[in-house]
């Protein structure tokens, strides 16, 4: 094992129309050392077979299966540990990873000795007009997080860093994760915003480069948990999520920050939310989201 080994951590739940895609965008990383833990969320179609197949093909492939559902932060917290490489990453199994994402990355920690590296990501959209799907442009909130590069920075110096809060745009040193004894909530949707925040906070230093390591995919048939706001139980998770993850910066004095993540949200989830809420059946969709908006920092 070299000194720039890393371990990606797949978790999938039901994902076979996807999964080979994203174990293909793996076996052709530039990056010549690195593994992948496969977690198949007790899944229920052909997802366990093409993990499996994928292992007994190839060493680099290391398959683990939950018998039952547990959800996406319980499946990363069994890849976690499984790690024995000196870095950490993730890709979710319906999306896709760009071929030079983990040399970027590690080769970024590699120079820096920061704790982490946030790259960037693009939208994986379905095509109108036919069954494939085609990558849009980097957002706004995305180039604000990481353009231009800064190694060995932090919150106070980069607060707009804190609009990055998913887990697959990074890569980490697996001692960070050790250390700080760092674990994604189990049981619930929207598990990384709060690890996200509590990872800025904690991190002596970390790096952002403006490379766009992952497309996030948009699923047609509407599967993705981004894609069910309108359900009740999933909003009242995204709010909770939002305003831990506030917390957690407020909790760190982190105030430079706690003011660019509350006008992200306000931009960029509150307005679609809204949209949502102005025809939805259950007042108490409105309700909660009236709730949320009154503890949100001015």
């Amino acid at each position: 094992m070299s000194s720039r080994a890393v371990t990606v951590i797949v978790p999938g739940f039901d994902v076979a129309e996807y999964a080979e895609e994203a174990l293909d965008s793996l076996r052709a990383q530039t990056h010549a050392d690195w593994t992948a833990v496969l977690v198949d969320d007790g899944s229920t179609d052909d997802t366990t077979r093409i993990f499996a197949d994928a292992a007994a093909a190839d060493p680099r492939f290391r398959f683990t299966r939950h018998d039952a559902q547990r959800g996406l932060g319980a499946a990363r917290n069994t890849g976690l540990a499984l790690v024995e490489t000196p870095y950490t990453a993730f890709l979710d199994a319906d999306d896709v990873m760009r071929p030079d994402a983990l040399t970027r990355l590690t080769d970024t920690l590699d120079r820096t000795g920061s704790d982490f590296v946030v790259g960037g990501y693009v939208r994986l959209r379905p095509d109108a007009d036919g069954p494939g799907y085609t990558a849009g442009e980097v957002q706004p909130w995305v180039t604000a997080a990481i353009d231009p590069a800064r190694e060995r920075t932090t919150l106070a110096a980069h607060p707009a860093a804190s609009g990055n809060i998913v887990a697959w745009s990074k890569a980490s040193r697996t001692d960070f994760w050790r250390t700080h004894e760092l674990r994604f909530p189990e049981g619930r949707y929207y598990e990384d915003q709060v690890l996200a925040q509590r990872m800025y906070t904690l991190a002596a230093t970390f790096d952002v480069i403006p490379v766009v390591a992952v497309e996030w995919r948009q699923r047609r048939d509407g599967g993705s948990i981004t894609q069910r706001l309108g359900e009740l139980d999933v909003l009242r998770d995204y709010l909770d999520a939002l305003g831990e993850g506030i917390a957690v910066l407020r909790a760190a004095g982190a105030e430079a920050a706690v003011r660019e993540r509350a006008a992200l949200i306000r931009t960029l989830d509150l307005p679609p939310l809204w949209r949502v809420a102005e025809t939805h059946p259950d007042a108490a969709y409105r309700v909660a989201l009236e709730a949320f908006v009154e503890t949100l920092p001015a």
